[in-house]
């Protein structure tokens, strides 16, 4: 998938079947209106072509009217948004910066200069509640006529559903922020996942725990910075690590702003994903993990941030993440025994 931020580009598609959205998450509902737009991209011989934005729009008027309680919880990063449009076989994505100039801009001018002159749009896909332009003036209507008159088809695409259930970017948040990590993966059709590159942290977790005679090395951690401010999920999570060159790895992981430790510390107070494997692989050696792209699904929620009174405490409330952990993996592997055994019955 070829990715541009903007559309002034030698490289971008000169025409294109297109849909226009946030896409936090690409939900079921998402991945359904991809799978329609990659079909009628092949139909008229153009390459799909998936517009967003970056800030999320919300963001961007959150902070515009210094109201931070306005801006959405993030799903994603736009690294994940944009590894899962891949994934749905996207063949193109712009990122658009979401800023005054595009805020103010007019309807009219969205679809003249950014749709037609900048994208060229054969075919334009959109949700039931699509709005555009300055004070989400524009609406479907607005964009079929345009359609009708330049040249270029618009199609809307009705409410996905789940046994009644609409499938929507604030359904998956409301369901992360209450730690229903199963109806989380049910929405999304995947296991909730952040991925990133593996950053220095503060190594504190080497010596928590760690014994002088060589019986214990800590609890080291994979540590991943997640890119907004406002994650919609926080807390302690039973995980998988994948791409530590091999198998999955479980592991225990701590989503959030760490509120045992100085906020000033080495992160700037950043939210982070800090993951401990219960099993460490040897082969990484103590620092082979700096800098890998590693993807961590978090599986099972344990329980919300805790403030420990001292280290003591917080290395006692580690090694009970970690023996719950093994114990969430421990009832998974019987529940899966138990399934295959009824499978061959």
């Amino acid at each position: 998938m070829k990715v541009f931020r903007g559309f002034h580009h030698p490289g971008i598609a000169p025409a294109c079947a297109l849909t226009i959205g946030n896409f936090d998450g690409v939900h079921r509902g998402h991945q359904a209106m991809l799978a329609l737009l990659n079909n009628e991209a092949t139909h008229r011989g153009v390459p799909s072509c998936v517009l967003t934005f970056e800030p999320h729009p919300r963001d961007y008027f959150a902070g515009a009217l210094t109201k931070p309680e306005l801006a959405p919880a993030r799903i994603a990063s736009l690294r994940d948004k944009l590894t899962e449009l891949e994934r749905s076989g996207v063949q193109q994505t712009v990122v658009l910066p979401f800023d005054a100039r595009l805020a103010s801009q007019s309807p009219e001018a969205f679809i003249n200069d950014v749709l037609v002159r900048g994208l060229g749009v054969r075919y334009v896909l959109v949700g039931d509640d699509f709005r555009f332009g300055s004070k989400r003036a524009g609406d479907y209507a607005m964009l079929d006529a345009a359609g009708q008159a330049q040249g270029f088809d618009v199609a809307r695409m009705n409410s996905y559903e789940v046994h009644g259930l609409r499938v929507s970017s604030s359904a998956v948040r409301e369901a992360l922020g209450q730690g229903r990590m199963d109806d989380v993966a049910r929405l999304l059709s995947r296991p909730y996942s952040i991925s990133g590159h593996v950053v220095h942290g503060r190594k504190l977790g080497r010596e928590l725990g760690a014994t002088g005679d060589g019986s214990g090395d800590g609890f080291r951690t994979l540590n991943l910075r997640f890119s907004h401010w406002k994650p919609a999920a926080s807390g302690i999570f039973a995980v998988l690590v994948h791409g530590l060159d091999g198998q999955p790895v479980p592991g225990v992981a701590n989503l959030g702003i760490r509120p045992s430790l100085d906020p000033n510390d080495v992160n700037g107070g950043r939210v982070l994903l800090e993951t401990h494997c219960l099993d460490w692989p040897a082969h990484l050696g103590p620092e082979g993990a700096y800098g890998k792209i590693i993807r961590v699904d978090l599986l099972h929620k344990l329980h919300d941030e805790l403030k420990y009174a001292s280290l003591d405490a917080l290395t006692t409330g580690i090694a009970k993440d970690c023996d719950d952990a093994r114990a969430h993996f421990a009832s998974m592997h019987a529940e899966t025994h138990r399934q295959t055994t009824r499978d061959r019955i």
